[in-house]
């Protein structure tokens, strides 16, 4: 699959679609968007006010630059000439080969609960097996979700978890949203087989602004799998999605992630759990793609003994700004959470750990262990760890560890007089220090994630 996804930069189907908005954002396409969906009107107020608050809000003048992105220039609205369907054959060809060369298909059929296809701004494909169907699990994309559970939408979307309030693309994303994923599983439901979501982005100059919503009820679990491509052009694409997940009381949710975006998409995504008493959320990302991406999942641990574990590794090569990371608010007592980062660079990219632990005053006997580690391959490379720690209980245990180093000549030394090449060596080495977040992934996607990055540091070095 790591072959079909690199070359996704390059795989540009011709453009399939039944509406195209012109560059720029207005409210009349705000309008449109949802009057093509037919959404209640609370939805579309949610999204005007939305639009009013995108507009006050300045652009984020921290962290990596984004003084060359013209929001002004971006199709914030594409509509494939494609109906939803839940069976391949019913998808248009050029479409559907899209995603048989990224292998999702495949997938499907070897290893998945069940799979969901978007294509530019609307779902083509979404389908669920039928054994957990019959369980009462919910798995649909969000334009049909808003019109079969509106009262969960009406409490769950953008409300407690991501307010559009939170910053400037969320409140973008909350005024163009269009498709994602939206999940409902039953009380005491455990889903044992994942379900994944993919979404490919086509047109030059475009943007998809996915919602991903996941509601685990009391007692039950889910693992829900997203991956990303777009084919690369010389002008900026911009991907502003949004995940947020609602971890019940007792209840347990991993979210799996590879974004392998183009390196001319500015990758400005917004993913935050709220998790109640005994919850767990567990986040595994890896992020190779896209010219800059600004991503820090976010828990709140909002009930007694809730849990987040995160692990993240970034890629950065030439041209490349990845500042990630993870947020966590302990909110209440015996609360833990353990980070987990690692980034690695090459040939002049740029990457950077940008995080925060919140203990509040009153959550006793909370702990939270943060280690964050950059390897950088060349001396034109950076790798930063700038974490933070806010707390303001003094019966917790925080703890932080950081590690940032230039890849080690010795070792290098060493496994080159065993009789490997540098490049063998080199990816060996990068192998060994990735291999604590590659082991958490489900193995095809394990096996993909190594590839990938030895086809970067061989792209990167050659």
């Amino acid at each position: 699959m790591a072959d079909r996804i690199q070359q996704a930069y390059t795989m540009r189907n011709p453009e399939n679609l039944k509406f195209k908005s012109p560059e720029g954002l207005t409210e009349e396409l705000v309008r449109r968007i949802s009057k093509d969906k037919n959404e209640p009107e609370w939805m579309l107020q949610r999204r005007l006010k939305s639009l009013e608050i995108f507009n006050s809000k300045p652009i984020p003048a921290w962290g990596p630059s984004l003084k060359d992105l013209n929001l002004d220039k971006i199709h914030y609205y594409l509509r494939p000439n494609a109906k939803n369907s839940k069976s391949w054959k019913e998808v248009p060809k050029d479409i559907y080969g899209t995603f048989e060369k990224l292998g999702i298909p495949e997938a499907e059929r070897k290893a998945l609960g069940g799979v969901g296809a978007q294509y530019e701004s609307e779902t083509i494909y979404h389908n669920l097996k039928k054994d957990l169907e019959k369980k009462g699990v919910v798995f649909t994309d969000c334009d049909t979700g808003l019109k079969e559970y509106e009262e969960l939408f009406k409490r769950y979307f953008m409300t407690t978890c991501v307010s559009p309030n939170l910053h400037k693309f969320a409140a973008l994303h909350a005024a163009v949203w269009s498709g994602g994923t939206f999940i409902y599983v039953p009380k005491n439901v455990k889903v044992e087989i994942p379900l994944q979501a993919y979404f490919r982005m086509n047109a030059q100059k475009g943007g998809q602004f996915e919602h991903t919503l996941i509601i685990a009820d009391e007692g039950s679990e889910i693992h829900y799998i997203e991956g990303c491509s777009a084919p690369q052009y010389q002008e900026s694409s911009l991907h502003a999605g949004c995940v947020e997940i609602h971890v019940l009381k007792n209840a347990r949710v991993r979210y799996s992630s590879i974004e392998n975006w183009s390196k001319n998409t500015y990758n400005l995504n917004t993913k935050r759990a709220v998790v109640e008493e005994n919850g767990i959320i567990e986040w595994v990302n890896g992020n190779l793609g896209s010219h800059t991406t600004m991503l820090y999942p976010c828990s709140v641990l909002k009930g007694k003994n809730a849990k987040s574990d995160y692990i993240g590794i970034a890629y950065a090569g030439r041209g490349q700004y990845q500042d990630t990371g993870c947020k966590v608010y302990h909110l209440e007592k015996n609360t833990s959470s353990t980070v987990l980062s690692k980034g690695v660079s090459v040939d002049g990219g740029v990457t950077s750990y940008r995080g925060l632990v919140q203990i509040n005053s009153g959550a006793v006997n909370s702990k939270s262990s943060v280690r964050c580690d950059g390897l950088m391959l060349d001396n034109k490379s950076k790798a930063m760890t700038l974490p933070a720690m806010d707390v303001h209980e003094s019966q917790v245990e925080v703890s932080h560890e950081a590690v940032v180093g230039k890849i080690g000549e010795e070792d290098l030394f060493y496994l080159m007089s065993r009789g490997l090449s540098e490049m063998e060596a080199t990816k060996l080495i990068v192998s060994g220090f990735i291999e604590p977040v590659v082991k958490e992934l489900p193995l095809e996607y394990a096996v993909e994630l190594n590839k990938l990055i030895e086809l970067e540091i061989e792209n990167s070095i050659c």
